[in-house]
């Protein structure tokens, strides 16, 4: 650990850095690479356009990031420096210490349920999502948003819709469940089986795809065990008759 002399140094990056947002900028660019302003927009739920701009105008003063001038683009987007990646440790080391640490805090996730959307769609194993696009169809308790779309498929960054994107209805799966128990199972405090097995998240829709979902977000696949083999039974029998009642056409509701 440092000495009394590098106090000033700790301060300084401090005082710069130590904002809600400014770190969350340089891992937006330490991810993804050049992104335009809007895109950072997206990529950041809750951060309102003019406190970016800030922001950003900040970070390129201190040397951390730069617009992109050889992208080929109308508009230079923003990239990282060598100053700003230089801090990809730091971030590894922030963030497991977080997930380690730092207590949850159900009422931010119910104020601003998009923060779990995005961390469950940054889940997702690309290499394991089926071939032909799927939807996740999310009926969430306890928050503002009460349903999203995920649209998966292989090889293609997950996005997160507001509407209905109106695939064909054997390629969905029906997914209820309250913001906490998402939250849980976006920070893997909690494996999607447990959460299947126990009721606290309800799959139903087209078996196979009931079946795989747990696998798409890096879980094993627990064919063989008898916690896999009650929830995916379950999964089945809400599919194919839900509460008395056929599932996808009355599951499947229109977007307001």
């Amino acid at each position: 650990m440092a000495g009394d002399g590098d106090y000033c140094s700790f301060t300084k990056a401090v005082e710069h850095l130590g904002d809600r947002w400014s770190l969350v900028i340089i891992r937006e660019l330490m991810l993804h690479g050049t992104l335009g302003f809007n895109a950072l927009v997206d990529g950041m739920p809750g951060i309102s356009r003019s406190v970016l701009a800030a922001r950003l105008r900040k970070l390129e003063d201190l040397g951390i990031v730069t617009r992109d001038r050889e992208s080929g683009r109308g508009v230079p987007g923003y990239c990282l420096t060598r100053a700003g990646r230089e801090l990809r440790p730091i971030l590894q080391t922030l963030r497991q210490w977080s997930e380690r640490f730092v207590p949850e805090d159900p009422a931010m996730v119910e104020r601003d349920p998009d923060i779990v959307l995005k961390r469950l769609a940054g889940r997702i194993d690309r290499d394991r999502l089926p071939a032909q696009q799927v939807v996740i169809d999310l009926n969430i308790g306890g928050t503002r948003i009460d349903r999203a779309w995920l649209v998966l498929e292989r090889g293609v960054e997950p996005s997160v819709c507001i509407e209905d994107p109106g695939l064909a209805e054997d390629r969905y799966v029906f997914l209820e469940t309250d913001v906490r128990t998402l939250d849980r199972v976006s920070r893997r405090a909690r494996s999607w089986w447990d959460a299947i097995t126990d009721g606290s998240i309800r799959l139903y829709g087209e078996p196979t795809l009931v079946q795989a979902l747990p696998v798409w977000f890096g879980q094993r696949d627990r064919v063989a065990t008898s916690a896999r083999e009650g929830s995916v039974a379950g999964a089945r029998r809400t599919a194919s008759q839900p509460s008395g009642q056929t599932a996808t056409p009355v599951r499947r509701l229109k977007s307001a």
